[in-house]
């Protein structure tokens, strides 16, 4: 008992001179007595008054050397005690004199940090990646079309020529004079004559970009590329708004972009050119908050995407209304749907509040009218064709023509390296095998055949998917669908230029579309349960293997649509054809040939009487008959009479026709100049 209140004495006099500054003790109290629990247990709270060696409290007695030793220890607790401050305030003042010593706050970002760090999240966002991704996909699956740009163009050179043709007319003549951008040089002295075909008029901000039939090349090689860069992009967005996972939403833009149907269309720019499609429907979506897996969420509306959904609408339409046209209709139908969905769950069913606000309704009135409006405007030229051309309306017999059966959409094209050898066979028996050929990919089907049954979007909007797989590919079938009396020549007969669409196969674009939605909801579910399967593995193996089969349907699908597309050299522009005056006409002349002339006429768009189009203006046929006996007396008189002041003839090209050795002949008599040229012979009749 001694040696403890020995040491009870010895601690309570310690404690008493550190605590003497702070305040006044009572008196001694004697050993043993209850006072003795101003000492506390170990590691009890009331320990803070004597921290051990290291801690922070040890700043009341620094080490020998540092700047507290200039004061002695009474100096620096006086002030607390005479002002009855408890230990912790001494501790304060002591976290007051280090925080000299401490690091100092990090400044506020400067402009270009914050643009750094904004750039950062840019590059790094899911749609940048899926861009680039699309992009760079897209490059690799049209090789070899970047690698000669200047020289060489997919598939042929025949319709390609034409539509690099419109790109480069739109962009010039917008440039020199717009009131004339629908009386294009071509077809002289037709009017109207940018019309004849779809325009590709969207196209024209990059017409506007170097001159002459190499520049016209490589833009169109390049615009062919971003083209199917935006197709995936565009079914990759949609898919994602509608509920689908990253993965399902690859198999969704890769099996719309690259279907092998749409192989055999890579001559057609305005087939190829549909991205603008998806990526509308999937702006509109998500400024209504739709969405196929989660349902309508008015909480998630905004009017900014909604009015860049239907911008993007119009955009898709002024490229053509080949596919234009169906898109202008289904999207009425699906806005005629959701009005009339919206008045009966609101004045009806549950009489809910307004499932949207003021802003997202001028947003819809705003940009659908500008939709509806600038469809109207570019209508009218090709109206104006219909009225001055009756005969370029599609009749029953040639849109019969083109339809394609049932075993149509079991069949390759030529392009497709999987299958289009394996398919030679079938593709015999079609009567025009480029636009009968319309394999989804049988990757594709197999996939969407899940959706129905399994799949993460609700089963009524599995459904609706599936009946749009049934009534577009009915569509697509033409007249081979019980004689298409009701209907594809329904629509023919009923609907506003309709008429005008001869080849019922491209419907087949709404049918990928959707049979690619079924995919993506399909696909999601799968790496779901991949991810469910994974996490209840303990250990979690074999996980990351589980996971890469998740790729397996995107691999099958991108192999499927690997091609074999040709990019032949385009014949190299005569010279004189870049020097001679126009209005002229080019010798001979026949449909593939003046598509030819058309991208020749790109150096100097004199007027030319050739042209080639969906259809051939009577007077161009009569120009054609007139002049297989040029030069002589009647074709020169009859040029003349239309205001033609050259004709060229094309030696590399003549053969086997009746100017080969008309050429030769001495041509004084008619009044007119005949200039030897190399590879041309140029008439003057002027």
């Amino acid at each position: 008992m001694t040696t403890d209140q020995s040491k009870t004495s010895d601690g309570s006099a310690r404690d008493e001179e550190r605590t003497a500054p702070q305040q006044k003790p009572a008196a001694k109290p004697a050993a043993g007595t209850a006072a003795e629990t101003t000492k506390p247990a170990a590691g009890t709270a009331a320990e803070t008054t004597e921290p051990a060696a290291g801690t922070a409290a040890e700043t009341t007695e620094p080490a020998a050397g540092t700047a507290a030793e200039t004061k002695p220890a009474a100096e620096k607790t006086t002030p607390a005690a005479e002002n009855g401050k408890p230990a912790a305030d001494g501790d304060d003042s002591a976290e007051e004199r280090w925080s000299a010593f401490a690091s100092a706050e990090e400044p506020p970002p400067g402009r270009g940090e914050r643009a750094r760090r904004a750039g950062g999240r840019f590059l790094a966002h899911e749609w940048t990646l899926a861009a680039l991704a699309s992009l760079a996909l897209a490059v690799l699956m049209t090789w070899p079309t970047l690698r000669y740009p200047l020289h060489t163009i997919p598939q042929d050179y025949w319709d390609p020529s034409l539509q690099a043709w419109q790109m480069a007319w739109s962009g010039h003549i917008l440039l020199a004079d717009p009131g004339m951008l629908w009386h294009a040089n071509t077809f002289y002295p037709e009017s109207w004559s940018f019309a004849f075909s779809d325009t590709l008029l969207g196209y024209a901000p990059a017409g506007m970009l170097g001159t002459g039939p190499e520049a016209a090349l490589l833009r169109y090689n390049i615009i062919f590329v971003l083209a199917h860069a935006l197709a995936t992009f565009g079914a990759y967005v949609l898919a994602r708004q509608l509920g689908a996972g990253r993965i399902g939403g690859a198999v969704a833009g890769v099996g719309f972009a690259y279907a092998p149907w749409l192989l055999s269309q890579a001559g057609h720019l305005h087939v190829v050119s549909n991205g603008g499609i998806p990526l509308a429907l999937a702006m509109l979506a998500r400024g209504h908050g739709y969405s196929l897996r989660y349902g309508y969420r008015p909480a998630r509306s905004h009017a900014g995407w909604a009015i860049a959904g239907w911008l993007v609408a119009t955009w898709q339409i002024s490229l053509g209304f080949g596919i234009g046209l169906p898109f202008v209709y289904i999207l009425a139908a699906l806005s005629l749907a959701g009005l009339v969905t919206w008045y009966v769950r609101r004045f009806w069913i549950n009489r809910a509040p307004r499932p949207f606000g003021r802003r997202l309704l001028i947003a819809d009135l705003g940009g659908g009218l500008v939709f509806a409006i600038s469809g109207a405007l570019l209508s009218i030229p090709f109206f104006k064709v219909t009225e001055a051309h009756p005969y370029a309306e599609r009749s029953p017999a040639e849109i019969d023509l083109f339809s394609p059966s049932l075993r149509s959409f079991f069949i390759a094209p030529a392009e497709s390296q999987l299958w289009g050898e394996l398919h030679t066979g079938a593709r015999s028996t079609l009567t025009w095998a480029p636009e009968m050929t319309l394999l989804g990919g049988f990757a594709l089907y197999a996939l969407a055949l899940g959706g129905p049954f399994f799949s993460v979007f609700a089963l009524r909007h599995r459904l609706l998917l599936l009946a749009g797989v049934l009534v577009t590919g009915i569509l697509a079938m033409g007249t081979k669908f019980f004689g298409g009396t009701y209907t594809y020549l329904l629509l023919v007969e009923y609907l506003p230029g309709w008429s005008g669409l001869r080849t019922p196969g491209r419907m087949m674009l709404w049918t990928t579309l959707f049979l690619a939605l079924l995919a993506a909801g399909a696909v999601t579910a799968f790496a779901m349960r991949v991810r469910e399967l994974a996490a209840t593995r303990i250990p979690p193996w074999p996980g990351p293997w589980l996971r890469l089969a998740t790729l397996l349907p995107l691999l099958l699908v991108i192999v499927e649509g690997v091609n074999v597309t040709p990019h032949p050299t385009v014949p190299e522009q005569p010279a004189a054809l870049r020097t001679t005056p126009g209005p002229m006409l080019v010798l001979p002349s026949s449909s593939g040939i003046d598509q030819l002339v058309m991208l020749w006429s790109t150096s100097a768009f004199q007027d030319v009487v050739n042209g080639g189009s969906g259809f051939t203006p009577r007077r161009l046929d009569e120009t054609r008959r007139v002049t297989l006996a040029f030069p002589d007396q009647e074709s020169v008189t009859y040029l003349r009479a239309m205001g033609v002041r050259s004709v060229v003839v094309l030696r590399d090209r003549v053969g086997g026709t009746p100017w080969e050795t008309a050429i030769n002949l001495p041509v004084d008599h008619l009044g007119i100049r005949r200039i030897d040229e190399g590879d041309t012979i140029v008439y003057r009749l002027d």
